[in-house]
C-alpha cells in the first residue's frame, strides 16, 4: 500500500513536471514567435495602398518599402497574392542592417475589371522566420482605356522641352467629357484634345510636357485626368523618367575640414559638358571664390579654386557652390561645400 503511494506520488510529480516544461517551452516559442513578428512588422512603415479608380491597361504600381532596423541581415525568401489582380515583386532580396528594399505590387489592369484587392503575404526567413501581410485594393474601370498605360520618358537632357503623348479611349456614355487633366509639378505640362465623338465612342488625346526647369535625377509621378463622372471623376496616368543635366560635376560634395575664418583652401572640380562651354562664375554664400578662367570653350574643364571663408559663424557650415556657364545658353551646375568654421 505504501509503495503504490509511493508511486503515485512519483508519477504526479513527474507528469507535474513535464507539463510544467511543456508550458515553459509553450511560453518560449510563443514569446519568440510574437518578438519575432513583431520586428518583422515594425520593418514595413507602409502596409496598405489604395490605388483608387483607374482605366483599362494603366500601368498603376507601387512600391512598399521594407527598412532592416535589426542588427544582422534580413532575407526576403518569397511574396505571394491571393489575387491575380496584383502582381507582386521583391525588388531586393537581402538587406543589410538600416538598407532599405521594396515590395513592387503591380494592378492587372489589362485583365481585370471593377473593384479588385489583394493581400500580399511577405515570408522572411532571416534573421528570423515571419511572414507579414500587406494590402493593396482599387477599382479599375471597363469603360475607359489608356493607350499606351503610362508615359515613359526615359531619359531626357535638361534645358529642353520634351513631349509625349497618349490617347484616352471611352465607351458608354454619349455625354462623357475629359474636364482637365491635372498636376501637382510646376514643369509638367498638360494639354488635352477630343479626337473622336460618335455616340458612346469617344477618345481624347493627352500630351504632357517636360518643360525646361525639371529638376536633375529620376522622377515618378501621376497627372489626374479629370472626367465629368459623378461617382469617379479622377484617373490617374503614370509618368516616369529621367533628367539629365547639361553639365555633369565632380565632386558633388567638397569637405574642407576645419577651419578658421579668412583661411584660404584649395580644392579641384571637374566639369563636363554635352557641348562645348566656358565658365563663366563660381559662387557661394558666405565664401570668397577665386578661379582662373577659362579661355577656351572645350566639353570639359579641371578648375582648382581657392575658397576663402567669409562669414562669422562658427561650427559645422553646408552650402551650395553655384557654377553657372557663359553664353546665350547658359547651364547651371552645384555642388556642397562641408566645412567646420573654428571660432577666433
Amino acid at each position: 500500500m505504501n509503495f503504490r503511494c509511493l508511486w503515485d506520488n512519483t508519477m504526479s510529480r513527474l507528469m507535474l513536471g513535464l507539463l510544467f516544461a511543456s508550458l515553459c517551452l509553450f511560453a518560449s516559442v510563443t514569446s519568440a514567435t510574437v518578438v519575432a513578428a513583431t520586428w518583422a512588422d515594425s520593418a514595413f512603415p507602409i502596409k496598405t495602398h489604395d490605388f483608387g479608380t483607374v482605366a483599362v491597361a494603366a500601368k498603376t504600381e507601387f512600391l512598399f518599402p521594407v527598412v532592416n532596423n535589426s542588427q544582422s541581415p534580413m532575407h526576403l525568401s518569397s511574396v505571394r497574392a491571393s489575387c491575380g489582380c496584383t502582381i507582386p515583386t521583391i525588388q531586393t532580396h537581402y538587406l543589410q542592417p538600416g538598407q532599405t528594399g521594396y515590395i513592387k505590387t503591380e494592378f492587372n489592369t489589362n485583365t481585370f475589371r471593377g473593384k479588385k484587392g489583394a493581400t500580399v503575404t511577405v515570408v522572411i526567413d532571416q534573421p528570423s522566420y515571419a511572414e507579414v501581410q500587406l494590402k493593396v485594393d482599387g477599382y479599375i474601370r471597363s469603360d475607359m482605356v489608356f493607350h499606351p498605360g503610362s508615359l515613359d520618358f526615359n531619359k531626357i537632357t535638361q534645358g529642353e522641352v520634351h513631349v509625349k503623348s497618349t490617347k484616352v479611349l471611352y465607351a458608354g456614355r454619349s455625354d462623357w467629357q475629359v474636364l482637365d487633366v491635372k498636376t501637382n509639378k510646376p514643369w509638367l505640362l498638360p494639354q488635352v484634345k477630343e479626337t473622336v465623338r460618335n455616340g458612346g465612342t469617344i477618345n481624347y488625346e493627352i500630351s504632357i510636357q517636360v518643360l525646361e526647369n525639371a529638376p536633375e535625377g529620376y522622377f515618378q509621378d501621376e497627372v489626374v485626368v479629370v472626367t465629368n463622372d459623378r461617382n469617379k471623376p479622377n484617373v490617374p496616368l503614370r509618368i516616369s523618367g529621367q533628367v539629365e543635366s547639361l553639365l555633369t560635376l565632380s565632386p558633388q560634395s567638397i569637405a574642407l575640414g576645419s577651419l578658421k575664418p579668412g583661411e584660404t583652401v584649395k580644392s579641384k572640380l571637374v566639369l563636363i559638358g554635352k557641348q562645348p562651354f566656358q565658365v563663366e562664375s563660381m559662387t557661394a554664400e558666405g565664401w570668397e571664390i577665386d578661379f582662373d578662367p577659362t579661355v577656351q570653350a572645350k566639353k570639359m574643364h579641371v578648375l582648382r579654386p581657392e575658397l576663402t571663408f567669409t562669414g562669422d559663424q562658427s561650427g559645422p557650415t553646408k552650402v551650395s557652390l553655384v557654377i553657372k556657364t557663359s553664353g546665350q545658353q547658359s547651364v547651371t551646375a552645384k555642388c556642397t561645400i562641408h566645412a567646420d568654421i573654428r571660432g577666433e
